[in-house]
């Protein structure tokens, strides 16, 4: 049974946090020195998340992305990937990751069944990288998008977050890098969410110029036909190479969306951009069975009318979501514990 809520947006595509922690400190999401971490007792057993799953998958979602803070912290991650790939219900199990631990996992994560790796990838300058992260493992992440194309799953992805003034002169040899390692780069938008406090205006750099940045080096691009929900808009050159921009801070993609994200301690978010999620962790430990999930589950999303980020867009003084106390006060609020 496929679940909508009051705008006819299916609950079809599940973003699962398996770990608030990171080990990179990105300036577009946690910027600050200090953070205030979820509770291990909190974290949600794979067997738990599992359970969860299949009552999502109960009203339609076919879709799961595991990520973080940096999913492949978790321990034993293909244990929870070969739990997910034996459930039926699933089409796609993918994984965002910033690439640093992934040449050792790569493998075994594909041997357990894993769909599809996305792999951040910001920049090709191991200065830019260290500004950016406030770590030097540059090297590493372009390991592991090597020994992710090794695998030979197909849709390899790699995402850069943009920011004027950092990384925005570095589109083309982005381009140029995943062409030869046969992977799309999608360029995006840097978002007000979580604890981008440092966020501002004139740092997002727009999906129109990104489009005349990558033209004029490699002559225009042809726009390709729209993929349903899928967040970024797909575009080709004349060599048939292609790359997606997700333009979310400009211009918003809300009336599709069909995300929800749970998070490492069972905090379900139907928005990105909710201030607060639905407590999943307490009744399902408090031994609720499938159908009182379910029924929590439908009653929320059937209520959804989140449309976050082009209410920020509408938002006549716009600044960064959440501030420092503000965080440390709800760590929920976080773009590491909700799940990029």
């Amino acid at each position: 049974m496929i679940v909508r809520d009051t705008l006819d947006r299916p609950l079809a595509n599940l973003r699962l946090s398996v770990t608030d922690r990171c080990n990179l400190r990105c300036a577009y999401c946690m910027p600050e020195p200090e953070y205030v971490w979820l509770p291990q007792p909190d974290l949600l057993s794979f067997e738990e998340i599992a359970k969860l799953v299949d009552v999502f998958a109960s009203l339609g979602v076919d879709r799961v992305r595991l990520t973080g803070g940096e999913p492949l912290l978790r321990r034993d991650l293909d244990r929870l990937v070969a739990l997910l790939a034996a459930k039926p219900a699933l089409r796609d199990i993918a994984l965002t990751t910033n690439g640093v631990l992934l040449a050792e996992q790569a493998a075994p994560l594909a041997r357990a069944g894993l769909k599809r790796f996305t792999i951040s990838l910001d920049t090709l300058r191991a200065d830019v990288f260290r500004e950016l992260t406030r770590r030097d493992d540059l090297a590493r992440v372009i390991a592991g998008i090597d020994a992710a194309a090794a695998t030979g799953l197909p849709d390899l992805k790699l995402d850069c977050v943009v920011l004027r003034g950092t990384n925005d002169g570095e589109l083309a040899d982005l381009v140029a890098f995943a062409r030869e390692r046969r992977a799309e780069i999608r360029f995006i938008e840097y978002m007000d969410v979580g604890g981008a406090t440092r966020w501002s205006m004139d740092r997002v750099v727009s999906r129109a110029e990104m489009l005349a940045r990558i033209g004029r080096a490699f002559g225009p691009a042809e726009p390709l036909p729209s993929d349903g929900s899928a967040p970024a808009e797909r575009w080709r050159l004349a060599d048939d190479t292609t790359f997606g921009i997700i333009a979310s801070t400009t211009a918003p993609f809300c009336a599709s969306c069909d995300r929800a994200r749970l998070t490492a301690d069972g905090h379900w978010l139907t928005c990105l951009y909710a201030p607060a999620g639905l407590d999943l962790r307490t009744p399902l430990r408090a031994g609720a069975s499938a159908d009182e999930l379910a029924r929590l589950l439908r009653a929320r999303w059937t209520a959804r009318t989140d449309r976050g980020a082009e209410e920020r867009l509408a938002a006549a003084r716009r600044s960064a979501l959440a501030q420092p106390d503000e965080l440390r006060a709800d760590p929920h609020l976080e773009m590491h514990t909700r799940g990029g």
